[in-house]
């Protein structure tokens, strides 16, 4: 269901089964990577969220800036792989795309939010974005490609997935709210998101012909 150009929804595409295999799958996956508190370059402030990675790479936020990273900040050992569940979604809602690198994993917890933002350290841009939302419901707001645009709010139910990419890939996006208790779909509560993105580029992607 398109939302805005680039943007496009994909209401309850994850059944209730599907939903409650991924969670269990995520946090058996998080105990070789466990979830931390990024903090924002320079003024060294927590996020509210609490994150983690599966992929290749994962996104990492510390005072000294925003990056990719090989490894988990604490543990020094390599992201979990991503899960297949996930790798079949990907194909569904971008099929032109290159296989994503990164899974950003992010837990809301009450009173956790995002604020606008753009997804803009990957050298690959042709490939969308993948949002897939589980747990308590939130409200998404997307914009443009300035901060001031105006921007419209969406909202993502648990099984949710969301895309955006082409003129809308780097439009400044978050979470106005979560909220809590509108589901027993994540344990403790609260909301986990699944952002796939692919980092690198085709030339980095490259197979040697035979």
């Amino acid at each position: 269901m398109p939302v805005a150009p680039g943007v496009t929804l994909w209401p309850g595409l994850l059944s209730p089964s599907a939903q409650r295999a991924l969670v269990q799958e995520a946090f058996a996956r998080a105990e070789d990577a466990p979830f931390y508190r990024p903090v924002m370059p320079r003024s060294g402030k927590p996020f509210s969220v609490l994150e983690t990675n599966f992929g290749r790479l994962g996104w990492y936020s510390d005072i000294g800036g925003y990056r990719y990273t090989e490894s988990h900040p604490q543990t020094r050992a390599a992201w979990p792989s991503i899960p297949e569940q996930l790798l079949e979604l990907w194909r569904v809602v971008a099929p032109d795309a290159p296989e994503p690198e990164c899974c950003l994993v992010n837990l809301y917890r009450e009173g956790a939010r995002m604020g606008l933002h753009q997804d803009r350290d990957e050298e690959d841009r042709d490939a969308p974005v993948v949002s897939v939302s589980l747990g308590d419901e939130a409200l998404f707001r997307i914009g443009g490609l300035k901060r001031k645009d105006p921007t419209l709010a969406v909202k993502l139910a648990s099984g949710d997935v969301i895309t955006f990419g082409g003129p809308a890939r780097l439009a400044f996006h978050g979470i106005d709210r979560v909220v809590f208790g509108t589901s027993e779909v994540v344990p403790g509560g609260g909301r986990l998101n699944f952002t796939l993105r692919r980092v690198t580029g085709a030339k980095k992607d490259a197979r040697p012909g035979g």
